[in-house]
């Protein structure tokens, strides 16, 4: 099953490996500190550098470790909550602006990529939604057509007999195709994100644990493996990754593995009979799963959830090949070059949340497994809020963050969650 290459390390790293930064001490103090250097810290520390502020980025391994060079690299304008759900929660206006914080996000991380320069395979190649039965895929249908006037997205409906130009093949019933949508190398763009932050004078610190905050007179102390940090504002930019360091963020999200495998290099008459037009593709499972072709259309790149406990990398790419040979039988005797995964943040309300947990610290997270555009344009809006902005409002500020009883981060009840949706994806009706 395993090329003689084979690592358990993320494709995107043979392109973009981890940057090696040089070793900093710790300043004594600094106008903002951020924990996290993913997406949104960096694209935070951008906006707050060439703003003028002196800003550390902190992060306990290197530059972009966790999701942000982890992710499938699929661009879309993804809120999960339907128009439908969001009105019955807080009422049409409302719904109307948080589901359009999705759109303004693609239209964002577009507008970004091209002012700044940013070489990182981005192509709007359409996303392509499989349903996996038939109710799901009147589902799809009926949710297209009926679009509430001013969130909706282009979108182009694809019947079951017509699936194989979108799709080789025959497993799903159908699906919606959205033009719009994209694909980026995640790794690239890391990479550049980074580069800009440094160039704009932040300083990126790695392998620097956050170990507690303590809140003084104007300032706050951060412990860290690397000593003492003074702060006199603080971003928690962390994540699947939130740590015991902020124990209250941490009670409000929920890591969640997601694992993916990329093949060994196939031919390229065989990639375009596999995503013909070189899609995104995902499914309407609630345990999703979600494959493209590589940037340069010579591999699957296949992810989902394939164990209701936390796994290993080698362990879960077994599953997975089965899986992806299921919907690709043509793919059966293909051999893994990579394998691994990552942690996504839901939360309980499936929405991303930014603002302020306590006067000087603020947060943003949350993204629900749509952290490609989700992630830069947020950390973007609270660095703009942090400089007093208003350009930094979201429909999405001042939302209740919620966590729940005997929760504290360590999500027990995954395993039986996982087994309840797997039940429900079998079952040939929507829920």
């Amino acid at each position: 099953m395993f090329a003689t290459d084979y690592k358990s390390e993320p494709y995107w790293w043979l392109a973009a490996p981890r940057p090696r930064l040089a070793p900093h001490p710790l300043p004594a103090i600094c106008d903002v500190a951020i924990i996290g250097s993913g997406y949104t810290g960096l694209a935070a520390a951008l906006e707050l550098a060439r703003a003028g502020r002196q800003v550390v980025v902190l992060d306990a391994e290197d530059a972009g470790w966790g999701c942000s060079t982890r992710n499938g690299g699929q661009v879309s304008s993804s809120i999960k909550p339907s128009y439908r759900e969001l009105a019955a929660r807080y009422g049409a206006a409302a719904a109307l602006g948080i589901r359009r914080e999705g759109l303004n996000a693609l239209k964002w991380l577009e507008d970004f990529l091209r002012h700044e320069g940013i070489e990182c395979n981005f192509e709007k190649v359409g996303r392509y939604q499989a349903a996996h039965h038939t109710a799901a895929f009147n589902a799809l249908v009926r949710e297209a057509r009926e679009q509430p006037k001013g969130v909706e997205v282009e979108c182009h409906i694809v019947s079951r007999s017509e699936q194989r130009a979108e799709l080789g093949s025959d497993l799903y019933h159908g699906g919606i195709l959205y033009p719009a949508h994209a694909s980026l190398h995640p790794g690239r763009f890391h990479q550049e994100l980074l580069r800009l932050a440094l160039q704009a004078g932040a300083q990126v610190v790695a392998g620097c644990r956050v170990a507690g905050i303590e809140p003084g007179r104007g300032e706050f102390q951060l412990r860290t493996s690397n000593g003492s940090a003074r702060a006199r504002e603080v971003i928690v930019a962390s994540n699947g990754y939130t740590g015991s360091a902020t124990p209250a963020l941490r009670r409000r999200v929920i890591p969640i593995g997601s694992y993916i495998i990329a093949t060994e290099l196939l031919p390229e008459a065989v990639t375009r009979q596999l995503i013909p037009n070189n899609r995104v593709v995902s499914d309407t499972r609630k345990v999703v799963f979600y494959f493209r072709l590589s940037e340069d259309r010579r591999r699957v790149l296949f992810g989902g959830r394939v164990a209701a406990a936390e796994t290993n990398a080698d362990i879960s790419a077994g599953p997975l090949h089965r899986e992806m040979t299921r919907i690709f039988p043509e793919l059966t005797a293909t051999r893994i070059s990579r394998s691994w995964g990552g942690f996504v943040a839901y939360t309980f309300d499936s929405l991303p949340h930014l603002g302020r947990h306590t006067d000087g610290i603020h947060y943003c997270m949350g993204y629900c497994g749509s952290g490609v555009s989700l992630a830069p344009y947020f950390g973007t809006r609270i660095a703009q809020q942090l400089l007093g902005k208003p350009e930094g409002r979201t429909a999405l500020d001042d939302r209740s963050f919620d966590s729940r009883p005997l929760y504290s981060g360590k999500p027990w009840f995954l395993p039986w969650t996982i087994a309840y949706y797997r039940l429900l994806d079998r079952l040939p009706m929507v829920w």
